[in-house]
């Protein structure tokens, strides 16, 4: 089919009429469909039920050190859980705090401290006339969740193919101290599923911030989360770079096993110099004596170590693999060659990346949910929920059945191509 522009508006109105009947064929199945988060399948969280199992009434809960895992005490966590996850993170156990189950809950909690308490003895955020963050977008909304919750200023930072616009980031960094921090997901982003180059990363390293207590709040929340064995993007480590570079103490590295063993169970922790553990420790030791030190063991016991960890990642990468490829096989199929809508192709991830037209998103959205598939609100991938040009989607492939999936998605490329039509038409008759 050519693409939608070129032809005339007599051949438009007749493609109108039959995907509108077509969308009344899809009412008609009265679906109840939903891709609106990136949730693990329950095909994926049974690869994890063995870890039920590794503990017991009568298991050695006692670590390697001597710490009985039943009582009070390590402020930081295990020695074997620090290893297990500064290799899943490639870096050293000795910079790493483990935390609870959510790497969500541990930002939070970095951000809520630097607004009571400051970063290192700088002024506490809540007591400075203004606060902004830099946020790449399209982004995680969860973060500008946070953010936006403190009542901290957002600044659009466009992501590029290979990462933030650095140039943009190192422009304003320098100029305003009101500017505290950014956040990254660099690896397998949310939700383009794009990485940053070697080069990104040198440059967030080399950062030359005016305010001192500026911290990039890198999320590592993908990074042994590849869909394929032998194509896999790979990421220079921050923290070794920041201090190379001179600026040791400038990052805080987030990740957690909520998409690797259970999202409600799993262990989160922070790896970042040893002058921010210091400070952090000050803060975590009167909001707790510890935190579950029974569940890190039991991570540890059924991962062993990081190869049985990237073991179990193929079973995920196995589930994964074939909804990706569906998705974006279908939308080849659909919308290729149309010239209205682009989307990413991730090597690994939770997401795709979908843009139609401006001004077309919510509206197609909407017409989807309407035939019965949820997704993502428009805007959500944008601060405040704001997409400038309402062209933005997330696509989560993960949770629905396969089957499901294929008819979500067609159902999906059915509303972009009727929503579309109806936006060149009003063009047209304007």
């Amino acid at each position: 089919m050519k693409a939608y522009r070129e032809q005339t508006t007599e051949e438009l109105q007749k493609l109108r009429q039959s995907l509108h009947e077509r969308y009344r064929a899809f009412q008609s199945r009265h679906l109840e469909l939903n891709m609106a988060r990136g949730k693990p399948s329950d095909e994926q969280l049974n690869l994890s039920m063995g870890m039920m199992d590794v503990l017991a009434s009568n298991s050695d809960l006692t670590c390697e050190d001597g710490t009985d895992c039943r009582n009070y005490g390590v402020l930081d966590g295990i020695a074997e859980a620090k290893q297990l996850i500064g290799d899943m993170i490639e870096v050293p156990a000795d910079n790493i705090i483990i935390y609870g189950n959510s790497s969500l809950n541990v930002m939070y909690d970095t951000i809520a401290r630097a607004m009571t308490h400051g970063i290192m003895g700088s002024t506490p955020w809540c007591r400075l006339p203004a606060v902004k963050f830099l946020c790449p977008v399209p982004g995680y909304d969860r973060h500008f969740a946070i953010t936006e919750y403190f009542g901290i200023e957002m600044i659009n930072v466009p992501m590029n193919e290979d990462g933030p616009d650095m140039d943009l980031v190192e422009r304003l960094v320098a100029a305003d101290d009101a500017i505290k921090g950014i956040w990254c997901v660099p690896k397998y982003s949310n939700p383009t599923g794009n990485s940053y180059s070697d080069e990104v990363v040198r440059r967030f390293a080399r950062l030359k911030p005016a305010a001192r207590d500026f911290r990039i709040f890198w999320d590592n929340a993908y990074g042994v989360h590849h869909l394929y064995d032998d194509d896999q993007d790979e990421l220079i480590e921050i923290l070794a770079e920041c201090k190379a570079a001179g600026n040791p103490d400038m990052v805080y590295k987030f990740a957690s096993t909520s998409k690797i063993s259970f999202p409600g169970s799993g262990i989160a922790a922070i790896a970042t110099s040893h002058n921010n553990m210091e400070d952090i420790k000050k803060q975590l030791a009167i909001q707790t004596i510890g935190h579950d030190k029974v569940n890190q063991l039991r991570h540890v016991r059924f991962f062993g170590d990081i190869n049985g960890m990237k073991r179990h990642m193929r079973l995920h990468a196995a589930i994964l693999r074939p909804k990706f490829e569906a998705v974006l096989h279908i939308f080849e199929e659909e919308l290729g060659g149309l010239g209205i809508a682009e989307w990413t192709r991730p090597k690994g991830g939770y997401f795709i990346s979908f843009d139609a037209l401006p001004g077309c998103a919510k509206a197609i959205v909407a017409r989807c949910k309407k035939a019965g598939v949820v997704l993502t609100g428009a805007g959500a991938t944008y601060p405040y929920g704001v997409d400038p040009q309402d062209r933005n989607i997330r696509i989560a492939p993960s949770y629905p059945p396969l089957e499901d999936l294929k008819t979500a998605a067609e159902l999906f490329c059915l509303c972009v191509q009727l929503v579309s039509v109806d936006a060149i038409l009003s063009e047209r008759e304007a």
